[in-house]
């Protein structure tokens, strides 16, 4: 193989290239020194290699062809390095995942973290994270236990549910269960029903990874009993129900109720699970919110019930399978179980979550207050805000006023579904709506605030803003329209 060719470089590039100091050199200054002996000082050693091998590259022109106009010696002296260096090392410190204010009205937001946490959960991840647990050990036998007891009679009692178990997400649920009670087998799903959960995520696809067998019938827009009858065999193992709770189907359309599917079940001796995916404990129709409880579905007889916790349940990302104590030991019998389960934190936000539910303690669960607020008290709360934001407004430019609007469940739950607002729209003369936006996004006070823009207004929902944090979007959307 014949060697590679040595790029030609000028006299003036090699005199840059000559005024470059060492890695030792840049570590001797005052801030490197401190750096180093504050942190490790390995971390700051391949920070500073990085910046070098950085500026030998746009020096010698393999960066690009016309970045020589751009180095100066002042460029190659050891104050700018070490002020890159510096920045670079702060940057790669820095924390990635931030808080931020939810001005949009979308109470699970799939982007900013879906179901905020009960504050009860504070003091327990702090108690729970710092110290050891009896995470699995039975305090009363001295023996190893399981770590689903802390969550068990919980969901039980409020899902009326046999025995129920927690993995650490609803698509983790789905596919457990399917492993572990269908694999080489035939599962029966109306065609109606192959959605796509989120991300790219289709029951197909996961069904595939579980080694089940999809069995479609039936037609997108209408799936009748028969359909299902026709499809059992020998090699069926389950009937599966997916509740649609991120779309909504209308028009020319059938499919069996969930009543006539349980007794599919009994007579042909083949379980019925359902994904519920949303994970709704109580009835909220006269919130607005108009979705099947997991109690319904127990009732009803169905084999097992799979939903998340990190939805309208309203605490932590899981995947919750409850049902029939037979059928819920075979799942946890299965290797994907253990792959799959939840951490101390989890079951932790759970308990928490799932005790205010016990005690009807609505406003200690976030999801819960925001979809009990109504609209006279958003309307309260509006004209509040307007009063504290007006002092620092630039006079005359800001047109501000609080109108009618609609909120959203979000989070792949309830489609089409909204709840009554009032809303704070905003015109300013010195800025169009999709750049304040822009500009509250990017922190101009500390804090992102996400927004929505709507007909060239920026339009703030304060349902999902936290009551604590209203004096922040205060100073950020001040600080956005100057």
């Amino acid at each position: 193989m014949p060697a590679r060719t040595k790029r030609a470089i000028s006299e003036e590039q090699a005199e840059l290239l000559r005024q470059i100091p060492s890695v030792d050199e840049l570590l001797a200054q005052p801030r490197l020194a401190e750096l180093s002996q504050r942190l490790d000082r390995n971390l700051v050693v391949e920070v500073a290699r990085t910046v070098l091998d950085d500026l030998r590259a746009r020096i010698t022109g393999r960066m690009a062809t016309n970045v020589l106009a751009e180095i100066s010696p002042v460029a190659c002296d050891r104050a700018s390095l070490e002020e890159r260096i510096t920045a670079l090392v702060e940057q790669v410190l820095a924390r990635s995942l931030l808080p931020v204010i939810n001005a949009t009205g979308v109470i699970l937001h799939t982007n900013l973290g879906r179901a905020p946490l009960p504050e009860g959960v504070v003091p327990e991840f702090r108690s729970v994270a710092t110290q050891y647990s009896n995470l699995e050990y039975d305090l009363e036998a001295g023996v190893r236990g399981k770590r689903d007891v802390h969550t068990a009679e919980l969901l039980t009692r409020l899902t009326g549910a046999e025995a129920a178990i927690v993995v650490n997400n609803g698509a983790a649920a789905v596919l457990v269960t399917l492993a572990a009670l269908a694999r080489g087998g035939e599962v029966i799903v109306s065609r109606g029903e192959l959605i796509e959960i989120g991300d790219g995520f289709r029951i197909p696809e996961i069904m595939e990874q579980s080694g089940a067998v999809l069995r479609e019938i039936g037609t997108t827009n209408r799936t009748r009993l028969a359909d299902y009858e026709n499809a059992i065999n020998e090699k069926t193992r389950l009937l599966l129900r997916v509740h649609p709770s991120n779309f909504k189907l209308t028009g020319f359309t059938e499919k069996p109720s969930l009543k006539e599917l349980v007794a599919l079940s009994r007579r042909a001796q083949i379980p019925l699970v359902e994904d519920l995916g949303s994970g709704c404990l109580v009835d909220l129709k006269e919130h607005g919110i108009t979705e099947p409880t997991v109690r319904q579905s127990v009732e009803a007889g169905v084999g097992i019930v799979t939903f998340s916790g990190d939805k309208l349940l309203g605490g932590p990302q899981a995947g919750i399978i409850a049902g029939k104590t037979d059928l819920i030991t075979h799942v946890r019998r299965h290797p994907l179980f253990r792959a799959l389960r939840v951490d101390k934190l989890t079951i932790a936000a759970l308990e928490v979550t799932l005790s205010a539910y016990l005690r009807a303690a609505w406003d200690e669960i976030p999801v819960m207050r925001m979809i009990r607020m109504t609209p006279q008290e958003l309307k309260r709360r509006a004209e509040n805000f307007i009063r504290e934001l007006r002092p620092g407004l630039p006079p005359d430019e800001v047109e501000i006023e609080v109108v009618d609007g609609a909120s959203l469940a979000g989070g792949g739950s309830t489609p089409a579904q909204s709840l009554p607002s009032k809303v704070i729209r905003i015109a300013s003369v010195r800025y169009s709506a999709a750049k304040l936006e822009q500009r509250l996004r990017r922190a101009p006070a500390g804090i992102s605030v996400i927004a929505r823009v709507e007909e060239d207004r920026l339009v703030l929902d304060l349902r999902t803003v936290f009551p604590g944090q209203e004096l922040l979007l205060v100073k950020a959307l001040a600080a956005a329209l100057h």
